[in-house]
């Protein structure tokens, strides 16, 4: 990464908001945004114009951190960690862009430095408006548009695209903004799905210049051919708002009660810490510009589990080659942001049951505080049969159904959503859950295309991968773990193995940094261990494995600019080993990046991994073959992955769930034949030992 210090004489500080102490890894208050806001504008003349792109916590180090939380847990004096921010801005309508740590306790900006050209910064919801705002309002886009020969009163949508990157010319930090209209024959439903009418014009926006730059015809045949804008063949409307709907009459209530109340418990930490409990679970809850919901410490019964845990990256490369969809490859985190898309979430529609909400505050353009109001829902669900067994010599069943805890956010990302979730479960295991919804991204097309699918008259929706990063910075019983994998084989036949059915389960110690693959052929399953802690019953070393759904690697080839970006899109797994600020799998800026300071990067480094304080990053997604039934908006397609404990407990650690049982269930029958019905009981037969040592048998029906 190419950077300029920059060192300027601080204005005076009179006036300065006083600063108050919070845990370290509570989210920046409001206070502190402003606080770090008006350190950072002392260093430039006044009235100088910043443009502030993330005002967030600097996280202390890991190596200060991790004495201060056992402390903490174990009622020690906790060590002093300073308060810091991290500030990433612009000085506006430049392309100098910065990144500035600022001491909240010493009020003080420990460092300012610019970052070197073709850096470029996230957008912002003010940037993103006001970049709408300049293609509809440019003469040459009218004119284009009037060249299509609307409908009078036609309203005719914006939608910016980070610009991307293919090497020409893309060295300006700008946006490709597609166009769409809104039914014409309703312009003033403001609602309309406006992905049913994609249009030809493109128009390309040069963000320091706030101009177009350049217009963009969109190939619509099945080659790169580009023709100027016609008169357009005005489709059908194709809603998907309840009320254009013939909706469903036969649909009776289901209503999710908790008389009890919730069984988890979240205790506030200053004005913006959280911290959670449910079921021996412990964690704190954070939430930032970048990667939005974050958890820390995770502990299970006073147990150490996870240091930290959030979605580090994710991108969806499109497949239509043609210029300019070739570039389209959203980095939707690092493009933009999970914290500043996030949904206001909906009592009794996102989340059901006795519901916690937790609130955050980022920071708008401008860098005053931005209050968002529900980003976060917590709740636990059925999750079904946890565990069972009948008995069946007596017909008694012992079993106790599985209660999960769902920490969740939604973000929006135009016409995307994905609703993600970390969901715990009483035998010890973590999921992250994965639904994407929303609606597929259209562009307008005259024939059909082998890269996509025609799901309304002349629209297209094209084949895309979702491609996902999980970061996990594990701590298994303690900070220093290794990574292995254990593979299925089968036995040569032998003497041994006469008939030619036996297998063996191997292990493999994996040494150093480097990127790597799961094999369903052999079963082929990584396991994050701790050495130092064996298990009391067999030994083995405490382990939590992940379990992770195979998927498609990303189809761009080696020397495209899609797979040099996206370095996390290669490998089911990724390990690296430890190092403060190594968060981003893709990098920490993605918009037009050229890759190279991402996790491939880092896990080249061939550091050794071994009973050492190391980073997973494990990958999954989705490859999405477009169809009909996505349009106007997509059912849920849902992806997670695992952590399941493996001999890190001395028995199922659900064994202690109450039983499930009627009178709290309260299930009701349908018909008074079912309720009449007996239980299972088959007949057996069983072996008693008599006073002389013999044995008799005897059957029971």
């Amino acid at each position: 990464m190419s950077t300029e210090q920059v060192s300027l004489p601080p204005r005076s500080s009179v006036g300065l908001t006083n600063h108050v102490s919070s845990h370290p890894l509570s989210p920046l208050t409001a206070a502190e945004i402003t606080h770090a806001v008006q350190l950072v504008e002392t260093l430039y003349p006044p009235n100088t114009s910043l443009q502030y792109k993330a005002v967030t916590l600097q996280e202390p180090n890991k190596a200060d951190l991790v004495p201060y939380l056992e402390a903490e847990h174990h009622g020690r004096r906790k060590p002093t960690i300073e308060r810091r921010a991290f500030v990433a801005y612009y000085i506006r309508n430049t392309d100098k862009f910065h990144e500035a740590i600022v001491n909240l306790d010493r009020q003080r900006v420990e460092s300012n430095v610019r970052l070197g050209r073709g850096i470029h910064g996230p957008g912002d919801a003010e940037e993103i408006l006001l970049v709408e705002k300049i293609a509809l309002e440019d003469k040459g886009v009218q004119a284009e548009i009037a060249k299509l020969k609307l409908p009078e009163g036609t309203a005719v949508i914006s939608d910016p695209w980070i610009y991307g990157s293919d090497g020409v010319n893309d060295d300006e930090r700008m946006y490709q903004c597609f166009l769409y209209m809104r039914d014409p024959s309703n312009p003033s439903n403001l609602d309309s799905n406006h992905y049913a009418f994609p249009l030809t014009i493109s128009p390309v926006v040069d963000t320091v210049k706030s101009k177009v730059v350049r217009i963009d015809m969109l190939p619509t045949g099945s080659d790169h051919t580009v023709k100027e804008p016609q008169p357009v063949q005005i489709p059908p409307p194709n809603e998907y708002h309840p009320e254009h709907q013939d909706l469903r009459t036969d649909l009776k209530p289901l209503n999710v009660v908790q008389p009890g109340g919730a069984s988890f418990k979240v205790t506030e930490v200053g004005e913006t810490g959280r911290v959670v409990e449910w079921q021996k679970w412990f964690f704190r809850a954070g939430f930032n510009q970048r990667e939005g919901l974050v958890l820390y410490d995770i502990r299970y019964d006073d147990r150490n589990v996870f240091y930290r845990m959030a979605l580090s990256d994710m991108v969806i490369p499109y497949a239509d080659p043609r210029h300019p969809f070739h570039k389209k490859a959203a980095f939707d985190l690092g493009d933009v942001g999970a914290g500043v898309m996030a949904n206001n979430l909906k009592l009794g529609c996102d989340c059901l049951g006795s519901i916690h909400y937790l609130n955050a505050v980022l920071n708008t353009d401008k860098g005053e505080p931005w209050p968002m109001e529900n980003v976060v829902c917590i709740h636990e669900q059925d999750a079904g049969i946890g565990w069972k067994h009948t008995n069946y010599r007596t017909g008694t069943a012992a079993i106790v159904r599985s209660r999960e805890l769902v920490v969740q956010s939604i973000i929006t990302v135009a016409n995307y959503e994905y609703i993600m979730a970390f969901i715990f479960n009483q035998a010890g295991e973590v999921k992250y859950e994965v639904r994407a919804t929303g609606i597929v991204s259209t562009q307008p097309t005259d024939v059909e295309v082998p890269w996509g699918t025609i799901v309304h008259p002349g629209v297209l929706a094209v084949h895309h991968q979702h491609i996902f990063s999980l970061r996990i910075d594990p701590a298994i019983d303690g900070h220093n773990n290794r990574l292995v994998y254990e593979e299925a084989h089968p036995m040569p036949r032998s003497d041994f193995n006469p008939h030619g059915v036996g297998y063996t389960v191997s292990q493999t110690l994996v040494e150093n940094s480097g990127g790597l693959d799961i094999n369903s052929d052999h079963n082929r399953t990584f396991k994050i261990q701790n050495p130092s802690v064996k298990n009391p019953i067999n030994g083995q070393p405490v382990s939590y494995k992940i379990v992770a759904p195979a998927f498609q690697k990303m189809l761009a080839d080696n020397d495209s600019f899609h797979h040099k970006r996206a370095e996390f899109a290669d490998h089911n797994i990724y390990v690296t080993k430890y190092r403060d600020d190594e968060l981003y799998a893709g990098g920490k800026y993605t918009n037009q990046s050229r890759g190279g300071d991402g996790v491939r990067a880092w896990a080249n480094r061939n550091d050794n991994v071994t009973d050492t304080d190391l980073v997973v990053f494990v990958q999954f997604g989705l490859q999405h073959v477009t169809r009909v039934e996505d349009f106007p908006v997509m059912p849920c397609e849902i992806i997670e992955v695992a952590f399941k404990p493996v001999n890190f407990f001395d028995k199922n650690p659900a064994l202690d769930v109450p039983p499930s049982r009627q009178e709290n269930n309260r299930s009701t029958l349908l018909s008074e034949a079912e309720a009449e019905s007996e239980r299972h009981h088959q007949p057996s037969v069983e072996a008693k030992v008599g006073e002389k040592g013999n044995v008799c048998c005897s059957s029971k029906l």
